[in-house]
């Protein structure tokens, strides 16, 4: 058995993904990429699918296995006894591409789904697999760029307002109208292919030209609609996809904004970097504009379909403050450091994760001290009393599970 030192560096691992793009994440890790191969997600943490390494003694060690011999040292008693596993995943996200229309299931409507599918002999890494694990999937991401996404069904107003502009939508106006955003969705959701193709190729044909000439705007959903019919749309057959941008919300984040995303809320990553934090789950049930795996009618059995007014968390930190990103999520909460020269005192609940984002910084703490630069992360068992030090400014990120008020 290996043992755990309260603090030690952690290696994530590199997913990736086709829609990644090729030079931020390298950047980040200092790593080059002469094959211009996509880097889409650095995952820190302990997923059994793609864990994290700990490095003890020279070795390395997957941090999933180190986590299940040193159960309560590195997560504590109430986390062990709530979760049994290190509840939450770390990652770094370049999107270069647009991501797919996504919804991520409720936790009961996971473990059913799991176990379905065993029970057929999918197995758990088939690329047509829509349950990878038994777990749900909030998420909340921080921009660390200008991020472009789509997050829930617009306010009714503003849904209206939209399809009532563009030409050849009356129809699905006239749905919304009278069926509500269930029966707007599945009407585009299920749609007969051919119809598919022939009214967005009017839209498309509209819009495309636009985007070609400069004239669109990020902050106008056309914009999105001929970026991913370029992407996605192949020899006239159209992705119905491309109708979820006209139908969810098209948020702006600035550098520090965050915004959570719990489970069955539908959503698109369009634009940017971010740092994202989650439950410990790779489960996603998809709709179109991907190249993965598609499952219209087990994404529509979970989509919540209701407005959404987006909520935007946390800014910019100033020196030696410390922003806090907090969700309902029971797993995981997130913190970000912009330091500039000192220290931060620190105890952790349970197990903690920290990522240097920009600079360097000293982990000191328990007999040990760590220094981590740009790109370089240390996993924090619990119970340890630890500080962060700069020298010079640096942007840390600290990922922790939150801990459990007695009512």
């Amino acid at each position: 058995m290996s043992t755990l030192q309260n603090i030690c560096k952690l290696k994530g691992k590199v997913q990736h993904y086709s829609w990644g793009g090729t030079q931020y994440i390298p950047n980040l890790l200092g790593t080059k990429n002469p094959d211009q191969k996509p880097y889409a997600e650095y995952w820190l943490g302990a997923h059994p699918n793609h864990s994290s390494t700990v490095e003890i003694d020279g070795q390395e060690t997957a941090l999933n296995q180190l986590i299940q011999q040193n159960k309560l040292k590195a997560l504590g008693q109430e986390v062990v006894e709530r979760f049994g596993e290190l509840p939450y995943l770390l990652k770094v996200l370049d999107v270069k591409q647009m991501l797919s229309i996504q919804v991520h299931p409720s936790k009961p409507s996971a473990e059913v789904g799991y176990a379905a599918e065993n029970a057929i002999g999918i197995p758990v890494t088939a690329p047509h697999r829509n349950y990878k694990d038994e777990n749900h999937k909030p998420e909340l991401m921080v921009a660390l760029s200008d991020f472009w996404l789509l997050h829930g069904f617009k306010p009714a107003d503003q849904l209206k307002e939209v399809l009532s502009a563009v030409p050849d939508f009356d129809f699905l106006l006239e749905e919304f109208e009278k069926n509500g955003y269930q029966g707007l969705y599945e009407k585009v959701m299920l749609m007969d292919q051919e119809e598919v193709n022939q009214i967005l190729g009017l839209e498309v044909a509209r819009v495309l030209p636009l985007y070609k000439n400069g004239e669109l705007l990020k902050s106008q959903e056309e914009f999105w609609v001929a970026r991913a019919a370029e992407t996605f749309c192949k020899d006239g057959q159209y992705d119905r996809g491309i109708f979820s941008i006209y139908l969810f919300n098209l948020v702006h984040l600035q550098v520090g904004e965050g915004i959570y995303q719990p489970a069955q809320l539908p959503h698109a990553y369009l634009e940017g970097q971010n740092v994202e934090i989650m439950a410990n789950s790779d489960n996603v049930l998809r709709a179109g504009l991907t190249d993965k795996h598609i499952d219209v009618h087990e994404l529509m059995k979970h989509v919540r379909f209701e407005e959404t007014i987006p909520t935007i968390l946390g800014a910019h930190a100033h020196e030696q403050e410390e922003i806090q990103f907090k969700t309902p999520a029971p797993e995981f909460e997130l913190y970000q450091y912009l330091l500039q020269n000192g220290e931060q005192q620190l105890r952790t609940y349970s197990a903690e994760i920290l990522l240097v984002l920009d600079g360097s910084i000293s982990v000191k703490g328990e007999g040990v001290q760590l220094s981590l630069s740009k790109g370089e992360a240390a996993f924090v068992c619990a119970g340890t009393s630890y500080q962060l030090v700069s020298n010079s400014p640096a942007e840390v990120y600290r990922a922790a599970v939150p801990q459990m008020i007695e009512e």
